[in-house]
């Protein structure tokens, strides 16, 4: 199904031997509009810090109790290398996360990375087949110098930071990103939410999947969308309250004429 992002921040997240804490905060990447890794802010059990944990990790989710539930102890949790979330996250952090869980390294992995369905945890632990070529390059970022590291992988976007930005159709603004919706099999997002707010008589909320965006100006928090702002205006209007089914989407789509991700 398809959910909010706004909802699952408010998950609690437990492991094989009790809660540890809240979802407070979801990292994605902006290539592939996935979903990497979840920040949790811990507390009670552990003293309060923010970790970051990949859905690979997750086993089950059960949304009717909003909790997610992992395959690691809360000791595996509590000894995991430091990351700090104030600051973009380096590849050389990734890692470390990545071998210390034995998690796969989803930039090794392309499309097949991309489904966090439970269990693909323990089938893709063994990592992709690698040729000479790819395997030497492996060894040879593994082993870098910590110096020698980028500050932070600039495509890992926090989506708490992304609330609020404009959205600029091809003619004009027309919105702010209100909330994002992701897939709960593959963790991809499949739709920014954009509440016309004050560009409109009468605030109104709107889907625009990633695959329309034609850039994201980072520095000036604006999204354009390679879509007419009337043709926005007069799209399918989305109500939160509703559950967003396949019959929706369709005539999203056919609306803009563009071809559908589930074709």
């Amino acid at each position: 199904m398809l959910r909010s992002i706004k909802e699952v921040e408010k998950y609690r997240i437990i492991a094989t031997d009790g809660e540890i804490g809240d979802a407070y905060d979801l990292y994605f990447d902006d290539v592939k509009w996935t979903i990497r890794y979840l920040i949790v802010e811990t507390g009670g059990w552990l003293s309060k810090k923010q970790v970051l944990i990949s859905p690979f990790a997750i086993t089950k989710t059960d949304w009717q109790e909003k909790k997610l539930s992992l395959n690691l102890t809360q000791k595996q949790i509590e000894n995991s290398p430091d990351v700090s979330t104030d600051e973009p996250v380096s590849r050389q952090n990734e890692i470390d996360l990545m071998k210390y869980y034995n998690w796969p390294r989803y930039w090794d992995w392309g499309e097949a990375g991309l489904p966090y369905t439970p269990g693909a945890a323990s089938f893709m632990a063994s990592g992709p087949i690698l040729n000479e070529g790819e395997v030497n390059a492996q060894k040879k970022e593994e082993t870098q110098p910590q110096g020698s590291e980028k500050k932070g992988d600039p495509h890992l976007r926090s989506s708490r930071e992304i609330i609020g930005y404009k959205i600029q159709a091809t003619d004009t603004e027309i919105g702010r990103v209100e909330d994002f919706i992701l897939d709960d099999a593959t963790w991809i997002i499949r739709y920014i939410v954009v509440d016309t707010g004050n560009w409109l008589t009468g605030s109104k909320k709107f889907l625009v999947a990633p695959h329309w965006i034609e850039k994201v100006q980072w520095a000036e928090s604006k999204v354009h969308v390679a879509l007419k702002s009337e043709d926005i205006k007069n799209s399918p209007p989305y109500d939160p309250s509703q559950t967003l089914n396949r019959d929706y989407e369709k005539l999203l789509y056919e609306h803009y004429g563009l071809p559908k991700y589930w074709i």
